[in-house]
C-alpha cells in the first residue's frame, strides 16, 4: 500500500466517522455480515429483510424432505459451531433453526426490519450515499449498501403455452402449498433436479399416478447420510475440538472433489461410475436405465446426493417422461409427441433464476448507470463482491462465487471478513468511497474465465451455473483455498479511494 494510500485508509489522526450500512437479506450472508461488521467495530448497521422472519432460502423451501447436501458440520459457521446436529446431513427445519439462533445469541433481531422489501437502491455521488426505497414507499440511505440477497432467491417459472389454462392446482416447489391434498390424485411434477430428488421420493406413495417431466438426466451419487448418535453428540459438547476436527476433515475431503470438475479429469469417472451402479442396483429396466443416464460428464450440471431417487422412480406409480411438454391444458400436460398426460396437480421443480442475481430490485451507480445494463452479458464482479461503478456496493455470494464441491457457508465467511475490511477502512480513514477500478475487474474476471475453460462447467450442456449465451456467471473457477487465500487482505490499489 503507498503512502497516500495508507494515510487515506489508516490515517491515526482521523477519528471514526459515523458509517450507516444497509444489509439487504437475512439469510446465512446477512447475518454473516452483520456479526463481521460488528466484530470490525462497526455497529451501524441495519438489515432489510422482505419476509417476516430470518433464514433466507431455508425458510422459503419447506417442501416434504428438503434438506442440504453439505455436511451439517461445515454447513454453519467456524465461529458458531453446532455440536447437536441431528444427522450428517441437516434437514430444512434443523438449519432454519440454526440461523435463528445464531440471529437471537448474536443480538440481530433489533437490526432487522422484517417485512421490507428494497425493491430500488440508488447513489448519490454528492453526498457519497445510498438512497433506498421499499416497496411500501419508505425511503432510507446509507453510506455503505451490502447484498446478502444470493442466488437462490427467485424461483424459476417456465414459460409454457397454456399455463394459465389449468384448472387444477399449480405450484413452484420453493413456494410449497402445504394445503394441497396430493393423496391419490395424477400429479405432473416439472423438473429433476436437486428439489425434485428430495420431494419425489416423499409424495411418490401418498399420490395415485406421479409422472415427471425432465429434459436431461443427473448424475446422482449416494449421500453418506445417517443420524448422529446420542454418544456422539455428548462427546462433541464436551470435547468441542472434536467438532473442530470433523469440521476440518469434511472441509478437505470436500476440497479434494474440485478435481472432478476439471475437464477430462479421472476423478470425475469416479462420480459417474458410482452414480451408474447406485441406478443399476434400483433401476431393473433398461429403457428406463437409458432415460436416466446423462450425456454430460459428471459435474457440467449439479452432482446430486440422493439415496431414495432411484428406488422412487422404480415405482410402478411413477412414471419418466422425456418428451418435451408443447402446452398445458386444463387438466392435462401436453406433450411434443401430441400425448396428453391427464394431471390435477403440478408442481414446478425448475429452479431459480439463478443468473439474474439481484433482480428485481433496480441498483443504479454512479453517472446513472443501471446495474443490469452494466451486467448486460452476463454478470461479474470483481472477486464476487465489487462492481466497478458501484461505490460503497459489495456483494455476498455474487457472481462466480457459488461452488460445486464445497460450502457456501465458507466462501460467505471469506466475503464477509473482506467486505468488513473494506467498510472498516471507510470508518477509519477520510475516505467518502471505494470504487473498485475497472481495469482490476477485468483482469480478474479474464483470468477467471479463463480458469473456468478448463471446468466442466464450460462443456456443453446448460445449467443453472451459466447464461443463455453460455457464459458461467454463478461458479467460481478453482479450490475454495486459493479463494480464501486471495479473500484475507484486500488490496486497496484495487479500488479508486475517493476522498
Amino acid at each position: 500500500m503507498g503512502d497516500s494510500i495508507r494515510s487515506l485508509v489508516e490515517g491515526t489522526e482521523v477519528k471514526k466517522r459515523p458509517l450507516a450500512v444497509a444489509i439487504l437479506g437475512a439469510g446465512a450472508a446477512g447475518l454473516c455480515m452483520a456479526i463481521k461488521l460488528r466484530e470490525a467495530g462497526i455497529g451501524d448497521f441495519t438489515i432489510f429483510e422482505k419476509a417476516a422472519s430470518v433464514g433466507g432460502t431455508w425458510r422459503d423451501n419447506t417442501y416434504p424432505g428438503s434438506g442440504c447436501d453439505v455436511p451439517s458440520m461445515l454447513y454453519s459457521f467456524s465461529f458458531e459451531p453446532k455440536p447437536d446436529w441431528s444427522r450428517k446431513f441437516a434437514p430444512q427445519p434443523e438449519i432454519v433453526e440454526y440461523f435463528e439462533g445464531v440471529a437471537r445469541k448474536y443480538d440481530l433481531l433489533p437490526r432487522i426490519r422484517f417485512n421490507t422489501e428494497i425493491t430500488e437502491a440508488r447513489f448519490d455521488e454528492a453526498a457519497a450515499l445510498w438512497r433506498l426505497r421499499a416497496a411500501s414507499g419508505e425511503e432510507f440511505e446509507a453510506n455503505v449498501l451490502i447484498s446478502g440477497v444470493g442466488q437462490l432467491n427467485r424461483p424459476a417459472m417456465p414459460k409454457i403455452e397454456g399455463l394459465n389454462d389449468f384448472k387444477g392446482v399449480a405450484f413452484h416447489s420453493a413456494r410449497w402449498n402445504h394445503d394441497a391434498d396430493l393423496a391419490g390424485k395424477r400429479v405432473g411434477v416439472i423438473g429433476n433436479g436437486a428439489s425434485a430428488i428430495q420431494f419425489v421420493p416423499e409424495i411418490a406413495p401418498q399420490v395415485g399416478r406421479l409422472t415427471i417431466f425432465r429434459r436431461t438426466p443427473n448424475w446422482c451419487v449416494p449421500k453418506p447420510d445417517r443420524p448422529y448418535t446420542e454418544r456422539e453428540k455428548a462427546l462433541f459438547r464436551a470435547f468441542p475440538w472434536l467438532v473442530k476436527l470433523q469440521r476440518y476433515l469434511t472441509y478437505l475431503t470436500l476440497e479434494r472433489n474440485y478435481l472432478a470438475f476439471v475437464q477430462g479429469s479421472w476423478f470425475g469417472k469416479l462420480f459417474e461410475r458410482a452414480s451408474l451402479k447406485e441406478m443399476e442396483s434400483h433401476i431393473k429396466d433398461p429403457a428406463l436405465r437409458k432415460k436416466l443416464t446423462p450425456d454430460y460428464p459428471a459435474g457440467c450440471k449439479r452432482i446430486l446426493l440422493t439415496n431414495d431417487w432411484y428406488p422412487a422412480l422404480a415405482r410402478d406409480n411413477v412414471h419418466v417422461e422425456t418428451s418435451h411438454i408443447s402446452r398445458i391444458a386444463a387438466d392435462a400436460i401436453v406433450t411434443e409427441d401430441g400425448v396428453a398426460h391427464p394431471v390435477d396437480a403440478i408442481i414446478f421443480a425448475t429452479g431459480f433464476e439463478s443468473t439474474d442475481f439481484l433482480a428485481p430490485m433496480k441498483v443504479v451507480g454512479r453517472g446513472n448507470v443501471d446495474l443490469n445494463d452494466a451486467w448486460a452479458e452476463g454478470a461479474e464482479a470483481h472477486r464476487g463482491v465489487a462492481v466497478a461503478g458501484f461505490p460503497n456496493f459489495f456483494m455476498l455470494y455474487g457472481p462466480n462465487t457459488n461452488l460445486g464441491h464445497n460450502s457456501i457457508i465458507f466462501m460467505i465467511e471469506c466475503q464477509a471478513n473482506y467486505i468488513a475490511q473494506l467498510a472498516g477502512a471507510l470508518q477509519n480513514s477520510r475516505l467518502r468511497y471505494l470504487d473498485v477500478r475497472k481495469e482490476a475487474m477485468e483482469s480478474f474476471n479474464r483470468t477467471l474465465q479463463r480458469d473456468m475453460q478448463k471446468t466442466v462447467w464450460a462443456a456443453g450442456c446448460s445449467s443453472w451455473y451459466k447464461t443463455a449465451e453460455g457464459k458461467v456467471t454463478n461458479n467460481w473457477s478453482s479450490f475454495t483455498a486459493r479463494y480464501w487465500w486471495e479473500m484475507r487482505h484486500p488490496d486497496f490499489a484495487e479500488y479508486a479511494l475517493v476522498g
